[in-house]
C-alpha cells in the first residue's frame, strides 16, 4: 500500500504558514476499514430483539475475529464467490486487511444488529458497525472513528454479498487538530448540485489552516491507491464547496482534509447518488 500522507508520514511534519504540499491521501485508512461490513436488499425486516441466535452469535465471532486482527479467522466468514458492489473480491479484501492492520495495529471492532429477515435460505442482516483506534507514532498521537451502516446477506454462515448504505469515517492526527463538522447529503439526485461544508469549530486566531476537498467514484482500485491532494492555505474557517452530482447512479466518496499548526483532521463521507429523489437523512454521527 502507498504511503497514506507524503507530508505527514512521520506524523510531526506539518506545513508552514506559507505553503501547501503535494501529499497521498488519507483514504486508504477510511475505505479499507469497510471490509468488515456488509450487504442484501432494502426489504421489510424483523427487529434485532428477534434474530436467531445463529445470526448473532456469528456477527460476534466476527467481531471478535477482527479485534484480534486474526485474518484468516475473519476470512473464514466470506463466501469464496463473494461479491462486492464496490468490485471487491475475497482476495482483495484479504490483502486490504493485513495491510490496515499492519500499519494500525490498534484498531477495535463493534457490530449492532440492526434488523434481520430471512429469504429462501439466506439471511439478509442490517448492522451499524463502529470502528476505533488511538495510538501513538513519532510523539503524535493518532485518533480513528467510523460509523458504517450496512446489509449482510449471509448462506451457509459466510457473507456471500455486501453493499455499504452509509459511512463516515475521521481521522486525526497531532496534539490538537482542529475539530471539524461536516455537511453533505447521504443520497443526491443525478446531476444535481450539492453543498458541503467541514467547518473548523475551534478559533483559529492568528494561526493558518491548510485545506483540501476530494470527490472520487467509489472504486476497488481506490482501497489501495489513493488519490493525491493538493493542499492549500484556507482563507476562511473551514471548507466551503458545491459539488455536482455525477450523470449516472454511483457511490462518491467526499472528503475533507484540514491541518493546522498542531495536527490534522480528515472527514470521509459516502454520497449516494440516484436516479430518483433522494431520501431525507443524515449520516450517523460519529462518537
Amino acid at each position: 500500500m502507498r504511503k497514506l500522507l507524503t507530508f505527514s508520514q512521520h506524523f510531526g511534519l506539518f506545513p508552514s504558514k506559507n505553503k501547501s504540499r503535494r501529499s497521498s491521501n488519507w483514504l486508504a485508512l477510511f475505505l479499507l476499514t469497510l471490509c468488515l461490513t456488509a450487504l442484501g436488499n432494502r426489504a421489510q425486516a424483523q427487529t434485532a430483539e428477534t434474530a436467531p441466535d445463529q445470526l448473532k452469535n456469528l456477527l460476534a465471532q466476527i467481531d471478535a475475529a477482527a479485534n484480534k486482527h486474526a485474518i484468516q479467522a475473519v476470512m473464514q466468514f466470506y463466501s469464496q464467490n463473494f461479491t462486492n458492489s464496490d468490485g471487491l473480491t475475497r482476495q482483495t479484501i484479504e490483502q486490504a486487511l493485513i495491510q490496515l492492520w499492519q500499519r494500525y495495529p490498534q484498531l477495535k471492532y463493534q457490530t449492532q444488529l440492526q434488523s434481520w429477515k430471512s429469504e429462501g435460505n439466506a439471511l439478509i442482516a442490517q448492522t451499524v458497525t463502529s470502528i476505533t483506534g488511538n495510538q501513538s507514532a513519532n510523539s503524535r498521537n493518532i485518533v480513528f472513528n467510523s460509523i458504517i451502516q450496512s446489509q449482510q446477506r449471509i448462506e451457509g454462515e459466510k457473507i456471500v454479498q455486501q453493499n455499504i448504505l452509509s459511512e463516515r469515517s475521521q481521522l486525526s492526527v497531532g496534539a490538537k487538530p482542529p475539530t471539524v463538522e461536516v455537511k453533505l447529503p447521504i443520497q443526491v439526485k443525478t446531476g444535481q448540485p450539492y453543498n458541503f461544508d467541514a467547518i473548523v469549530q475551534q478559533p483559529l486566531g492568528d494561526d493558518y489552516l491548510l485545506g483540501a476537498a476530494i470527490e472520487e467514484p467509489v472504486q476497488a482500485n481506490k482501497y489501495l491507491k489513493p488519490t493525491p491532494v493538493e493542499l492549500e492555505l484556507l482563507q476562511a474557517g473551514g471548507l466551503f464547496k458545491v459539488g455536482q452530482a455525477p450523470a449516472k447512479p454511483q457511490s462518491v466518496w467526499v472528503s475533507g482534509v484540514l491541518v493546522g499548526a498542531d495536527g490534522m483532521t480528515m472527514v470521509t463521507q459516502r454520497l449516494q447518488v440516484v436516479g430518483g429523489n433522494p431520501t431525507e437523512a443524515s449520516a450517523p454521527p460519529l462518537k
